[in-house]
């Protein structure tokens, strides 16, 4: 019997249709449209507004099915990867069921900031070569919008809400999940956190007070680690695997600043031409930044395309994933 990977069958996506702009940043904090596309490289991001988080993960999901042509009740297990669900419980992945109908899936919520969708990814692949689930879904998205302070404009430039989703199923012909390389540091989460609302510090007047609730960032020292640590681990993923620049179809980036994907670009021998860049349009969603990269280049994805997945997040989280196209002509 041939070895069973896990291989992206249809992908959907979201991102809501409001839009921050660089000029209403510029009439809201200390900046301008130039200062904001010389170092992010962002022009304008989407909001959520009068709905929720698993709102999106619903539309995007109910897309994914209708594109594979299956029911909401053949999904056996959705991961939704957030730090921005509906609530701290339920997790969204529960409520996101509920919603789209699923009722033969399980599921739970993966936290690891904007790394999570790899790292879903991982899980929801090791899943599927078990041989017990035949249909895992992994979301990955944020309304990052609700804890970004519109005072800060050191955060509030970068962060943008949306979300994708992809459909996981067996293949025996060598296509999908075939590596990966994952790491973290909890030593860098002071430097990129929410400061209260955890059980260390639960919400009182006086943390709502201090706006301890935001994202809070040290951005020097975040852009050098994920610059370093982004641009290795994905040179890493192909030297492990023997893979040339030449043999790389595409580069999916994380969207977080246009200086770090182009450091990883070069650090891989990538060129421009094949990484998939969508942050001046969406900005910043955290895990949504993957997926949501995927559906927007689904069309032009071949069979058998090899495809690096390469992201870093706040904890610190970073990662790497080799990935073999299953579809497309």
């Amino acid at each position: 019997m041939s070895k069973i990977t896990a291989a992206i069958t249809a992908v959907g996506g979201y991102v809501p249709p409001d839009l921050i702009t660089n000029q209403d940043l510029e009439k809201m904090v200390d900046t301008s449209n130039e200062w904001i596309l010389t170092r992010t490289g962002i022009e304008t991001r989407h909001v959520l507004r009068n709905a929720e988080f698993s709102d999106m993960g619903m539309a995007a999901v109910n897309q994914l099915l209708e594109k594979r042509g299956i029911k909401a009740t053949d999904i056996d297990l959705l991961i939704c990867c957030t730090v921005t669900g509906d609530m701290i419980f339920p997790a969204s992945s529960n409520i996101i069921c509920d919603k789209i109908g699923a009722k033969n899936a399980w599921g739970f919520d993966l936290s690891a900031a904007c790394s999570g969708f790899i790292f879903g990814m991982e899980t929801g692949a090791k899943m599927v070569e078990s041989g017990k689930y035949k249909k895992v879904v992994v979301i990955g998205g944020d309304r990052m919008t609700s804890i970004i302070d519109y005072t800060d404009r050191n955060t509030c430039i970068i962060f943008g809400d949306g979300l994708g989703a992809v459909l996981l199923e067996p293949n025996e012909e060598g296509l999908g999940v075939i590596d990966s390389i994952l790491h973290v540091d909890g030593s860098g989460r002071q430097f990129l956190h929410q400061k209260a609302g955890g059980s260390s510090n639960p919400p009182t007047r006086e943390t709502v007070d201090a706006r301890m609730h935001y994202v809070y960032q040290e951005g020097k020292t975040v852009f050098k680690f994920a610059v370093t640590n982004m641009a290795e681990v994905s040179h890493q993923i192909m030297e492990r695997n023997n893979l040339t620049a030449d043999d790389v179809a595409w580069l999916v980036p994380h969207q977080a600043n246009k200086r770090i994907i182009d450091a990883t670009a070069e650090r891989m021998g990538i060129d421009s031409s094949k990484v998939m860049l969508n942050i001046q349009r969406f900005g910043n969603t955290t895990n949504g930044t993957l997926p949501l990269c995927l559906w927007e280049w689904e069309s032009k994805l071949k069979k058998g395309d090899n495809i690096i997945l390469s992201a870093f997040g706040g904890g610190f989280t970073w990662g790497a994933m080799y990935i073999k196209w299953a579809y497309g002509e």
